[in-house]
């Protein structure tokens, strides 16, 4: 496993789709539920993305994907433009359902819109997200138009476990947009992922991730990337922009945080794990990160929980809408 699985790997979709009966000329899609991140895949038409942070609407084609950063509202429009009446604005948010309504006539009929929105609590993938611009717009360079064509078909059909199968597709675009973007001339990728091509780096950070719990020592690492511990500490400090054990620490110390918020284990269970001996040692890493204990940190992300609320600064999964030019609401769950 590398850094980009890791990462990724518990980021789930909760999908929607939007049929030409919300996505006419005089209408627009305000996305409202504070998601941390939104996967956009038009399957038939265009439309514009409106984002705060945005100097001008951009367009989004058939064959395109775009993914926005949250929790800011912003807006899909079938027109380029950036303010709109309040009538001509449909919140959009988790946990409501859109009804279908009689298709409009013209060319807006053939508008589809597949969204998916990431509600991501965990703090590992945001090592990655966070390094995201507020909008990427990535053009579809290895033809998926039989996989939209699919997609179409299952939003058509009313087949057991559609949902399930929308939200696993957009699982897998989202991690193909966001692929793309990074190894597109110009992005700028997290340091780790452009040193995961390199052979004396690559070989290390793929351990590292593989078995965070592992007693690593720098001489074990330059092992299994097959060079002395002085080429792999100039290398990995070059590429990453720190050292070997340093990266290791940091990561360690995520993955701890979100196992203390996810699980009963105790701290010191956590600890071994994560290749401590002892729980002081782990204990005094953490709070030197993290700038708190891990008790602390247990009770700040569990007693929100306990009372029905977010943590700080996250927000709550919830059952997302969805509906299609068809009747039934793809939302029904």
């Amino acid at each position: 496993m590398d850094p980009f699985d890791s990462l990724l790997r518990d980021v789930r979709a909760e999908g929607a789709a939007f049929g030409r009966s919300v996505l006419s000329p005089s209408r627009a899609l305000r996305f409202t539920d504070g998601a941390p991140l939104t996967l956009c895949v038009p399957l038939r038409g265009e439309g514009w993305i409106v984002h705060p942070e945005s100097d001008k609407p951009l367009l989004v084609r058939v064959g395109e994907a775009v993914v926005v950063r949250g929790p800011e509202p912003f807006v899909f429009s079938a027109e380029p433009r950036s303010s709109f009446r309040p009538d001509e604005l449909r919140d959009v948010s988790c946990g409501q359902s859109l009804v279908a309504q009689p298709p409009d006539t013209g060319p807006a009929e053939q508008t589809v819109l597949l969204a998916g929105a990431y509600h991501v609590r965990s703090q590992a993938p945001q090592r990655l997200l966070g390094v995201l611009p507020p909008v990427l717009v990535v053009p579809d360079e290895h033809d998926c138009s039989s996989l939209r064509d699919y997609l179409d078909f299952q939003l058509g059909g009313c087949r057991p476990g559609r949902q399930i199968v929308l939200d696993r597709l957009l699982d897998w675009l989202l991690v193909c947009t966001i692929r793309d973007w990074f190894d597109q001339p110009g992005a700028e990728a997290p340091r780790w992922y452009r040193a995961l091509s390199d052979g004396t780096v690559g070989p290390a950070l793929r351990a590292m991730h593989d078995a965070p719990g592992e007693p690593w020592t720098l001489a074990s690492l330059a092992a299994r990337a097959g060079v002395s511990r002085t080429t792999l500490a100039k290398r990995f400090t070059e590429l990453v922009g720190e050292p070997p054990l340093t990266y290791l620490t940091d990561w360690r110390m995520t993955l701890a945080a979100d196992m203390l918020a996810e699980t009963t284990e105790t701290v010191a269970a956590v600890a071994r794990r994560l290749g401590y001996a002892d729980a002081f040692g782990f204990s005094a890493a953490f709070k030197r990160i993290h700038g708190v204990s891990p008790g602390k940190h247990r009770t700040l992300t569990r007693s929100p929980a306990a009372s029905g609320e977010p943590p700080p600064g996250q927000v709550p999964r919830q059952t997302s809408p969805a509906a299609h030019e068809q009747p039934p609401p793809l939302g029904g769950r």
